[in-house]
């Protein structure tokens, strides 16, 4: 079966085939390094980076590329205000950005900076204004003329027949039905930030550092561009007008849009007191790995509603695919092989695959994985299960993490970092008892305890009972329950 992939484009699921080959050039829309992200923000980037894995695993070679916004009319406007410059500004942004997505397991792209490109996004203007698809106005800003681009709209599938030619708007937001000429460079007003260039003193607008961009890093016509619903307009719009204008090759072949979400039914927002940064979450002892389950669990183009009961559930799950997999790595099996856990095993990892080839359909992957566990663990219990079972069964949760990554979150140097945040930011109060076991607890890896239960038992067989002890305590004390049951030693953390 082939890799369907919903185009916002086209409007309907299509097959995906990249223009070269096995390589996949993709671009994806980073943060704006204004403030925290926010739990809507990284489900975008969750989902674009389980767009990145299943493709590696399918076998693509992968240059994936992503923008740090670091000059917009808010960070302008911000940084005026705390009296810094931009680029003290979006440091601090930019690092907290960079540590919340290695803290929830997304993989980092190839970065690439607005303020790193001005003199390529000058000339990129100089090219349109040679084209007569640019003009500039009196006070030294350069706008882009939609008049020139026939077509404009077809992303965002908007009715623009009625535009006013010249009508112009000057901010990177604006409302979503205005379709107006907008900014490619903007003249500084006194006292803003600018950056001196062939085309005069200013700072390039929001949408023309991406189609810059990106198209240096993956050339004029690529496979995938990926973002937030939010936007398709005018965000991709423009960028499609300001770079196929110039071009004359279709910007992108693929669009890739994640919903939003809600929160307990509610739109995300501060009034309503519903706004949770991912560290505010991982602050107030939330594992990571839960917040990723719960954030993969509903299909990238269906509305998730963000619930506490549902993150307890994605915790819950999490935890059971880690008992199942200790429960293989552990416990003790006759010598042979069951032909029912053997093809139990090829038909998790067909269905696993079928659903993620069906446009990133990741609930019925996770479906998949749980109806093997159910039906393994039944076999454990009746012991139907023997020595060679173990390896495919295990091979299939490995290929499931590959995609998730939800099963190695409890290092010691990621919970060292949760409480680096909590006293950079001042909120030594809100790291609370449940944040404290997790950092006990994670001052051991997976690796480390059950080495130490290997020790344990190992000990144990031979008689050593102070040994076996003292191991046992050890493990107690950093927060493991040690469980003796009649497939051998299990543990799981508080």
């Amino acid at each position: 079966m082939a890799f369907r992939l919903f185009n916002t484009m086209s409007s309907r699921v299509e097959e995906f085939r990249p223009l070269i080959g096995k390589e996949v050039r993709m671009y994806a829309c980073g943060p704006t390094v204004y403030d925290y992200g926010h739990i809507g923000n990284f489900r975008t980037f969750i989902a674009v980076d389980l767009l990145r894995r299943f493709l590696r695993q399918s076998g693509y070679k992968i240059r994936h590329v992503m923008n740090i916004t670091d000059v917009d009319d808010k960070i302008i406007r911000n940084a005026a205000r705390d009296g810094v410059s931009v680029q003290q500004y979006t440091a601090k942004y930019e690092k907290a950005f960079l540590e919340d997505a290695a803290m929830i397991d997304i993989e980092q792209p190839t970065l690439v900076r607005a303020t790193e490109h001005i003199p390529e996004m000058a000339e990129f203007v100089t090219r349109l204004v040679e084209r007569d698809i640019a003009y500039r106005t009196e006070d030294g800003s350069y706008y882009f003329r939609i008049a020139k681009f026939p077509q404009y709209g077809k992303l965002s599938k908007k009715d623009f027949s009625g535009m006013v030619d010249g009508a112009r708007v000057d901010v990177d937001e604006y409302e979503k039905d205005s379709a107006r000429d907008f900014a490619l460079w903007k003249a500084p007003k006194p006292g803003e930030a600018s950056w001196d260039s062939p085309i005069g003193p200013g700072r390039p607008g929001w949408h023309l550092e991406c189609s810059v961009m990106s198209m240096k890093e993956l050339g004029e016509s690529f496979d995938l561009h990926a973002g937030g619903e939010d936007l398709v307009f005018p965000h991709h719009e423009n960028e499609i007008a300001q770079s196929e204008s110039l071009t004359g090759k279709p910007f992108a072949h693929f669009w890739f849009h994640a919903r939003f979400l809600l929160v307990e039914g509610e739109k995300m927002s501060k009034s309503l007191g519903n706004f949770f940064t991912l560290r505010d979450l991982v602050l107030k002892g939330h594992k990571p790995s839960s917040l990723r389950y719960l954030l993969t669990s509903v299909p990238y183009r269906n509305q998730l509603n963000f619930t506490f009961d549902g993150l307890k559930q994605a915790a819950v799950s999490v935890e059971r695919l880690r008992n199942f997999r200790l429960r293989l790595a552990s416990g003790a099996f006759p010598a042979g092989t069951s032909s029912e856990m053997q093809s139990l095993a090829r038909e998790t990892a067909d269905r696993m695959r079928a659903a993620l080839e069906d446009d990133l359909n990741t609930a019925q992957a996770q479906a998949a994985i749980f109806e093997m566990i159910r039906r393994a663990n039944a076999a454990f219990d009746s012991g139907a299960i023997r020595k060679d079972d173990i390896p495919p069964l295990l091979a299939v949760l490995g290929k499931f993490d590959e995609i998730f990554a939800v099963l190695h979150d409890d290092d010691a140097p990621r919970m060292k970092q949760v409480l680096e945040w909590a006293k950079a930011e001042g909120r030594d109060k809100d790291v609370t008892e449940k944040l404290q076991e997790a950092v006990q607890s994670g001052q051991l890896s997976d690796a480390d305890i059950e080495k130490k239960v290997g020790e344990m038992e190992a000990a144990r067989r031979a008689r050593n009972f102070k040994v076996s002890d003292t191991l046992r305590t050890e493990l107690v004390t950093a927060g493991i329950v040690v469980e003796n049951t009649k497939d051998g030693v299990r543990w799981r953390r508080k």
